[in-house]
């Protein structure tokens, strides 16, 4: 494939590929725009993604430039894994490319879709793809819940309202304990979470990320057992480290009773 052809290079890391060499944006980018260079192709865009999964679509850079398709007519990547690492998405982006006459090329693993065989070994090779992902994620899942079975650590992503992190653990912020102890009370009381949200709002206080208070926020508090001083991962729920911030009563009025794993 030769000629001038407008590219449009996709690089993407995710945490885990940050630390590996030669998988940092920039040195993706290098190869993609030497081999353009030596092939005469002329560069439309680079689309780069940083600390985006490839097991979705939603990447910012990744929807920019399919809302820009008409601007290119190559899509270039480095390896198969940097564009899709799940085999429905990447033939559901595969039908776009075909339906709007662009190819696809993979460097490393040098696929021309324009051939019966390279779209062959190309689903072979993302399915492959596609199952290391998966077993990633089995490993992740298996040790997470071997943490939260010994009561290691707080589980879930991101740092829940009422606390902070220091040197590892959970630590109480009072004024946000405060709130937290607010909302038990006011639906112990027979508020309903949206009344709960509005008077947050117009007390101006604001949620963890600084957003306004919503029923969801609400709910997501009440039905947290961390709160309660435990530890909760599918269906292993036991005693936390971490300071409580409210009764073990006070969780079991919303919820019912508090069972544990031992």
């Amino acid at each position: 494939m030769d000629g001038k052809h407008r590219v449009a290079i996709y690089v993407r890391v995710s945490t885990e590929d940050q630390a590996r060499e030669g998988y940092s944006l920039d040195a993706q980018t290098k190869k993609l725009v030497a081999i353009c260079k030596f092939k005469g192709w002329e560069v439309a865009d680079i689309y780069r993604d940083e600390g985006c999964s490839g097991t979705n679509t939603d990447r910012p850079e990744y929807q920019r430039m399919f809302s820009e398709i008409d601007r290119w007519d190559i899509l270039l990547v480095l390896k198969m894994d940097r564009i899709h690492r799940n085999s429905v998405n990447f033939a559901a982006m595969m039908d776009t490319l075909n339906r709007n006459g662009k190819d696809f090329t993979s460097l490393n693993e040098k696929f021309d879709t324009t051939t019966a065989m390279g779209r062959f070994v190309m689903d072979i090779v993302q399915r492959m793809a596609q199952l290391e992902s998966e077993q990633i994620g089995e490993r992740v899942k298996i040790g997470m819940r071997k943490k939260a079975t010994m009561g290691i650590g707080a589980m879930g992503s991101g740092i829940p309202y009422g606390y902070r992190y220091e040197n590892g653990q959970l630590v109480v912020i009072d004024s946000e304990a405060e709130v937290v102890r607010r909302i038990f009370r006011c639906y112990s009381e027979g508020q309903t979470m949206d009344r709960i949200a509005t008077d947050l709002v117009n007390s101006n206080i604001l949620s963890k990320t600084g957003r306004r208070w919503c029923r969801q926020s609400i709910s997501k508090i009440l039905h947290n057992p961390l709160y309660a001083g435990y530890i909760r991962w599918d269906d292993v729920l036991r005693p936390g480290p971490h300071t409580a911030v409210i009764s073990i009563e006070e969780y079991e009025s919303v919820n019912g009773p508090l069972g544990g794993t031992e």
